[in-house]
């Protein structure tokens, strides 16, 4: 994790952080795992590393919005996979 995510000159580490968590949550109890490994599974996704970028405003939207956005992600790549397999 870089030192401070910052937009606009402000500082909004703590948005971040906070929208990390309560993502982080919300998969824990979708998936029914804790939340270490929500959170691991979740900082290796897409939708992470696109939520890092702040300059795209994905901080901003809600908590709900990025976990269904990781869920697709998720589903979108396992039948990637399963297409691949089949050939």
């Amino acid at each position: 994790m870089k030192d401070k995510y910052i937009f606009k000159g402000q500082d909004i580490t703590t948005d971040v952080l906070f929208k990390i968590e309560q993502i982080t949550s919300i998969l824990a109890e979708k998936n029914n795992i804790s939340f270490d490994d929500a959170y691991t599974e979740f900082i290796s996704s897409n939708t992470y590393n696109i939520l890092k970028r702040v300059d795209n405003l994905y901080w901003a939207e809600s908590a709900e919005f990025l976990s269904d956005e990781y869920c697709r992600e998720k589903t979108t790549a396992a039948a990637q996979k399963l297409d691949a397999q089949n050939g």
